[in-house]
């Protein structure tokens, strides 16, 4: 961990400067409002000219906002500034256009640590590849918990803009953040944040592992007081040391086993702190029992782990780490329990859209059938069956990229029966819970757990959480 000073930044002056947005959506529709009642000139591009981008555009429009609708390449003339939603690719000519030019370009997070006042809230920020959303969750029901005044707010949903520039006074934001969010933002420091895990995804979009963790590990840059790490995942560990922090921050481990000095761990069913303790070296602080986190699956208590570590930097008191795993209510979708039907658990984690992902819910029971498929956006599944195939009792799969898993269990778990769903209509989920009860004996646990994203034949990954409690609900009646 190297150390440089920070030097907090000033809000910048948008008057009369020609600002290009690229992309409407999410975060292009208020970042073009905010930087244009600024008084900057600006110019949206988007690629898509559908119904809803014409309905959006009218909106800007109608505001004195300039809007180019199915051309998202081209850079706009007398263009000053990018501000970009986070999706689009480096690799777009628009921004080795604004490369060659010499122009910066910001994501919708940089606009919003730009535009945070003099006495802004300090933000408390959690990335990595799967349990960003219940981790950041988890520390808003700490923090809350204190008595302080904070929101889950980036990639979660609530725009960061809105919370900066809300009339809502916050002591403290939990923000949740994405490789994307972060290639974008290049002044973003944070108080304290953590890395959660570092496995294979998005590589279409960052080009290379090494990219995609770098792009992770700008969340440490100039971080004050804690860079939280997984002691069981070392890649986030060396991100911790190749960050350039400021002078006193420190290293903070998380770990399901018993924690050494500076880590927080687990000892007989208790969550312990070893990092915010006086003589960390032979003291230890009770935070919470494992019965306190809901559900209680190792990789969910990992995430309430790195939840404490950061509340416990923001100086939040045992208790209130307690209190606040206990009030917590995890979002659906993500290992969620549907029902039990004839003595078998029906338990849904659609949300687990990659294969590190699965891996984690796989781990979490002991007899599973398990429902898999979808788009595999370039991912491998030899590892991910290796790990589960003495778990297996059965599979159903789904999908576009069903084959892949198929030839996977076929290599590391040739034994275990696989029902292969050819039809990508909605309703093959009915069939795949179908055909999973009929793989499953009382005791076993029928798990949706995809590995894969949805979008071949579901809008998103709620819709097809929705689609599997409802099939799981039609065998229950």
């Amino acid at each position: 961990m190297g150390s440089g000073q920070v030097t907090s930044t000033v809000s910048p002056d948008f008057q009369g400067k020609h600002v290009t947005v690229a992309g409407l959506g999410v975060s292009g529709v208020p970042a073009a409002k905010v930087l244009h009642a600024r008084g900057a000139v600006v110019t949206v591009v988007n690629d898509g000219d559908d119904a809803r981008a014409r309905e959006q555009a009218a909106e800007l429009e109608a505001l004195g906002v300039t809007v180019r609708l199915g051309d998202g390449d081209t850079l706009p003339e007398g263009t000053e500034l990018i501000v970009t939603a986070p999706g689009w690719k480096p690799t777009k000519p628009l921004f080795q256009a604004a490369a060659q030019a010499g122009i910066e370009v910001w994501g919708d997070v940089e606009l919003a640590w730009r535009l945070r006042g003099p006495d802004a809230a300090p933000w408390l920020c959690v990335t990595g590849t799967n349990g960003k959303t219940t981790t950041v969750q988890m520390l808003a029901s700490i923090l809350r918990a204190a008595g302080l005044r904070t929101a889950a707010v980036g990639n979660i949903g609530v725009s960061l803009l809105d919370a900066v520039l809300g009339d809502e006074p916050y002591d403290v934001l939990a923000v949740e953040l994405s490789s994307y969010q972060l290639h974008w933002a290049p002044s973003l420091r944070a108080h304290s944040a953590a890395v959660l895990n570092l496995a294979p995804d998005h590589l279409d979009w960052h080009g290379s592992m090494e990219a995609y963790a770098a792009d992770k590990g700008r969340i440490y840059e100039g971080n004050r007081v804690a860079c939280v790490y997984n002691v069981a995942d070392k890649a986030t560990e060396d991100l911790v040391r190749e960050a350039d922090v400021e002078e006193g921050c420190r290293a903070i481990g998380f770990t399901l086993g018993t924690p050494g000095p500076s880590q927080l761990g687990v000892v007989d069913g208790i969550l312990v702190d070893r990092a915010f303790v006086e003589n960390r070296q032979k003291n230890a602080q009770e935070l919470a029992e494992v019965s306190d986190v809901n559900p209680p699956a190792p990789h969910n208590i990992a995430n309430a782990l790195a939840a404490a570590a950061l509340a416990r930097a923001f100086g939040v008191p045992p208790q209130a780490v307690r209190d606040g795993l206990r009030a917590f209510r995890p979002d659906a979708h993500r290992i969620a329990h549907v029902a039990d039907v004839d003595g078998v658990a029906y338990v849904d984690d659609s949300k687990a859209t990659n294969t590190h992902a699965a891996e984690a819910s796989l781990a979490a029971y002991e007899s599973i059938v398990w429902i898999a498929g979808g788009l595999a956006k370039g991912a491998t599944f030899d590892e991910l069956v290796a790990k589960s195939a003495k778990r297996l009792r059965g599979v159903v799969l789904i999908g576009a990229d069903r084959a892949l898993i198929r030839e996977a269990l076929a290599r590391h778990a040739p034994e275990v029966p696989v029902v292969d769903l050819d039809r990508t209509d909605t309703g093959a989920m009915l069939q795949a819970v179908q055909e999973a009860r009929r793989l499953a004996a009382p005791g076993d646990t029928v798990l949706l757990a995809p590995a894969c994203a949805s979008m071949d034949m579901f809008t998103n990954y709620t819709k097809r959480g929705d689609a599997f409690a409802e099939a799981v609900r039609e065998l229950g009646s």
